[in-house]
């Protein structure tokens, strides 16, 4: 199991192997033949980024038995699928930032799948030799402006929607694991990988079928029940069994 970060370190964007408080610094990316340089830095000393810089991020809703009955729908028989655009990412730390025209901004804590190499129509049995990693999501969503629109494009891409991090964990099992989201420090979402209706590797081939994955793009598996608004000031965190924790302070812009 190695732990990706990306960082910036002396004004320069950098991806390493996170061992406790060190940082082995790779040559280039960790998406081909990673080699490490044999230099190494603090932890303390950079700045973590988002630990990867996606082409777009396609995002799975009504994924988890226990939120589609919490919001009294059917289980799909196919994955629902939308996009994310690039300019949506933060990092851990950073803040995510209220829109005006919302009055209502909603945490939704999510699994993440970190794409390895480019995918087209891959089959299920080889999906996992297309995943990189998996790291912690929080798929923001101005819940207002999904009735409103009566549809979830708006409601998702606003910048600074698309949280994810700490870092991207390898040789992971994505099933059976345990999945939190906390709001200053009071636990909101709790549930279990074991409860996802499409699991990651499903989501590989299904979405892969549709568009070309490209490496560092994310998949987001979606989110269990517990869903619930942020204001500004408030801590939202969303912690993932074998992974890690991501915190993101809410603010208006």
């Amino acid at each position: 199991m190695s732990k990706y970060l990306r960082f910036r370190t002396g004004g320069e964007i950098r991806y390493g192997i996170l061992e406790g408080e060190r940082v082995r610094i790779l040559k280039g990316d960790p998406f081909e033949d990673p080699e490490m340089t044999g230099s190494e830095v603090s932890l303390n000393a950079v700045q973590i980024l988002a630990p990867c810089d996606p082409s777009k991020i396609v995002c799975v809703g009504l994924n988890y038995r226990d939120h589609a009955a919490e919001v009294g729908q059917a289980l799909p028989e196919e994955p629902h699928i939308f996009l994310k655009p690039p300019t949506a990412v933060i990092g851990p730390g950073e803040q995510i930032l209220l829109p005006p025209m919302s009055a209502r901004v909603d945490y939704e804590g999510e699994l993440a799948v970190v794409i390895k190499k480019k995918a087209k129509n891959i089959p299920r049995e080889e999906a996992g030799e297309y995943i990189l990693g998996y790291t912690c999501f929080n798929d923001v969503t101005a819940r207002d402006l999904v009735a409103k629109d009566n549809g979830p494009l708006r409601a998702k891409i606003f910048d600074t929607f698309a949280a994810f991090g700490p870092h991207i964990v390898t040789d992971i099992d994505p099933l059976g694991l345990a999945i939190k989201t906390y709001l200053n420090g009071e636990v909101r979402q709790s549930s279990n990988t074991a409860h996802l209706i499409f699991d990651p590797f499903h989501l590989v081939s299904f979405i892969s079928s549709v568009l070309t994955l490209l490496p560092g793009d994310i998949i987001s598996t979606g989110t269990p029940s517990g869903i619930g608004p942020m204001k500004a000031g408030d801590v939202v965190e969303v912690e993932i069994e074998k992974i890690g924790r991501l915190k993101n302070l809410v603010a208006q812009p």
